[in-house]
Formats: structure tokens, sequence, C-alpha cells
């Protein structure tokens, strides 16, 4: 039993550990090649898992194989379109100028209702107003709406610039301090302990402390176990 759970363990930080050498793109929508190594990495780690009999290197090795493909194959179709093409297609047309092309429906085998689902998945629910939509390699829609139905921006509406150009990013979050965020915003442990001395706090007394580019500060303090209690 403890053998089981030791290797399971060691499985597990190995899978994370490819994941995040293969990139981020693996948590999200994937690329055909991306998808076929995700199912292979999990039906590796479940055949050493469920068969400890199986030395686990049989596991690893072709776990760490298949992540050097992948990164290969990435870095390949990003110095070679056509290689690109080969690997995860081309963007496809099924909408143009308000026109659905069914005929591109069909070669992509999307039927009616995938089409709507999508564009619901868009929060559009009248197919008056796309103007364009185009089916991405990953599979996702990419819909431009007609003039007249676009949200109309800032600038159109002539409302002034925010004094903030970007939201605010967590300084401490339960007590800890997150020095990278510090430096986005070009502060310093230094201003951080006088901000908090000016509130008579400690870091480790802030359950969340924000600030944004213009220096606008949010911050909750922890409650004590006394004002927990009902």
């Amino acid at each position: 039993m403890l053998l089981l759970v030791l290797r399971t363990f060691l499985i597990y930080i190995l899978i994370i550990f490819a994941m995040r050498l293969m990139g981020k793109k693996q948590l999200g929508e994937l690329q055909p090649s991306e998808l076929v190594s995700t199912i292979l990495i999990s039906n590796l780690a479940s055949i050493s898992i469920e068969s400890p009999e199986l030395p686990l290197v049989s596991s690893i090795i072709p776990v760490f194989l298949i992540v050097s493909l992948e990164i290969l194959i990435s870095s390949w179709c990003v110095r070679s379109h056509r290689m690109a093409r080969m690997v995860a297609g081309s963007p496809k047309i099924i909408i143009q100028n308000g026109v659905i092309d069914q005929h591109m429906l069909k070669e992509l085998r999307f039927s009616a209702e995938d089409l709507l689902e999508a564009l619901r998945g868009k929060d559009i629910f009248e197919l008056e107003q796309v103007s364009f939509a185009m089916v991405e390699t990953n599979g996702s829609i990419s819909v431009q709406k007609k003039f007249e139905y676009e949200t109309p921006t800032n600038s159109q509406l002539g409302q002034k610039s925010p004094a903030a150009q970007q939201p605010s990013l967590p300084l401490i979050v339960d007590g800890a301090i997150l020095i990278e965020n510090l430096s986005i915003l070009g502060l310093n442990k230094k201003w951080l302990q006088k901000q908090c001395e000016a509130h008579k706090l400690e870091p480790q007394d802030i359950l969340v402390f924000l600030c944004d580019d213009a220096g606008h500060i949010t911050f909750i303090p922890k409650q004590s176990s006394k004002e927990e209690s009902p």
C-alpha cells in the first residue's frame, strides 16, 4: 500500500512537471498535437499507478519522450508555416458578410446546432448580429458583430481615461508578500512596510492588500478569532 501511495505521488509530480514543460497552452484549448500528448501522458500515468509490478522508469522515459516530441513539433511549427498547417490545420471562415457558408459547415462536420451553440458561447443569440465568423485551429469560434450591434468603446463615448491604466495587483495575500507584483508596479518592500505601518498592521495581519499603478490601495485585514465567532 505504501508503495502504491509513493508511486502515485511520484507520477503526480512527474505529470505536473511535464505539463509545465509543455507550456500554459496545455491548460486551455488544445491544438491536435497537444491534445494527443495530453491523452498519452495521462494513459502512461494511469498504467504506472495501476501496475505496481512495472518499474517507474517504464513510464518516466515515454512521458519525457512525448514532452520532447511536443516541444520539438511546437518549435518546428513556429519556424515553418507549412508544418504548422500540416499539424494544426488552418482557420476556416463559416460566416462572411452575414451569410453562412453551408459547404464549409459540412466540410468541418459542423451542424447548424453546433454553430448556434458556439455563437451562444459568445453571447450572440441572433444570427442577424453576425458579420463574420471563423473556426480557429483549436476548434473555437471567433466572431465579429455587425457594426450596428457592436458595443461602443469608451473613446467613442467620449469617456476620460482613468488614472490607473492597469488593474490592481495583490501585494500581500494571506500575510505573504508577493515580491514579483511589487516590482511590476515599481515598488519595494520598504514602501509596503510604510503602508502597513500607516494602518498599524504587520504584513502577517493582512488578508489581502491590493494596489494599482496610480497608487490606489485596497486592503482587508485578517479577522481575529473573536471577530470570526458569531
